[in-house]
Formats: C-alpha cells, structure tokens, sequence
C-alpha cells in the first residue's frame, strides 16, 4: 500500500484541484507571479504541505485557499471540498462584485472593437442623469 506524500509540487496540486485547466496554465501562472504563498511568489517547482495558504491572483480579485490534503492526480469536482477550503477575504470577494456591477461592458472575446452605436449607447447610458432631475432634494 502506498504512503500518504507529505508534500505535492505547487503545479500539480493547483492542476488536480481544478483550479487551472492544464498543468501548463498552473506552471504559466506560477512563472508570471500570480501564485503566492505568504505574499511570496513561488516557482511551479515549489511543494507545498498541508496547511499552507495559497494566494492564486486573478485581476482584480486575489482568491486564497487552505491546502487540506494533497493529490497529484486530477479529481472530480465533488471531491474538491476534501482538499481545500476557499479562505479569501470578504474585501477581495466584495471587489470582484463590485467589478461585476460597475457599469463595465463586457464584450465577448473576438468581437471586435465597439461599433459607433455601441460608443453613443455606452456615454448615452453613463452620461444620463436626467432621472434625478424630478427629485427634489432640498426636502
């Protein structure tokens, strides 16, 4: 019977959790700095143990996640929850919905650049605030 591992290398792990989709996405994103552990950014070479906090930066939210067991074999999406917990603070969670309901457009990828009808609907619907006009504000 095979031993429990101690330590799992940091782009496997992030691959089996299902955090990234390839293994090479996980190494990528290590080699740009998006992936941190203590505010330190680490090499996709890195093992990590049971217990660390891994800080995954996606603009403009940095998500955080509890290592609870190790794996280096990709699982199903139920079995998830079983080796890791989502730490991320209400702060960074609070800016990702903000981002979300800003008012930004978010156009399809491929689309293209914005049409000039797009352009005049776009500064039509930031610029108007005529309906604040009818409040009377004084009272």
């Amino acid at each position: 019977m095979k031993e429990p591992k101690n330590e799992v290398r940091i782009d496997k792990w992030l691959w089996a959790v299902r955090l990234f989709k390839t293994r090479s996405i996980a190494i990528e994103a290590c080699k740009k700095g998006r992936i941190s552990i203590k505010g330190v950014t680490i090499k996709p070479s890195r093992s990590i143990k049971i217990g660390d906090v891994i800080e995954v930066r996606r603009p403009p939210v940095t998500y955080s996640f509890e290592v609870l067991n190790l794996s280096e074999n990709r699982m199903g999406a139920k079995l998830v929850p079983e080796f890791m917990k989502d730490v991320t603070s209400p702060s960074q969670l609070e800016i990702l919905e903000i981002s979300k309901v800003s008012g930004f457009v978010d156009r399809a990828r491929g689309t293209g650049r914005p049409t000039k009808k797009d352009r005049r609907e776009l500064d039509q619907f930031t610029e108007d605030h005529s309906f604040f006009d009818d409040w009377d504000l004084e009272d």
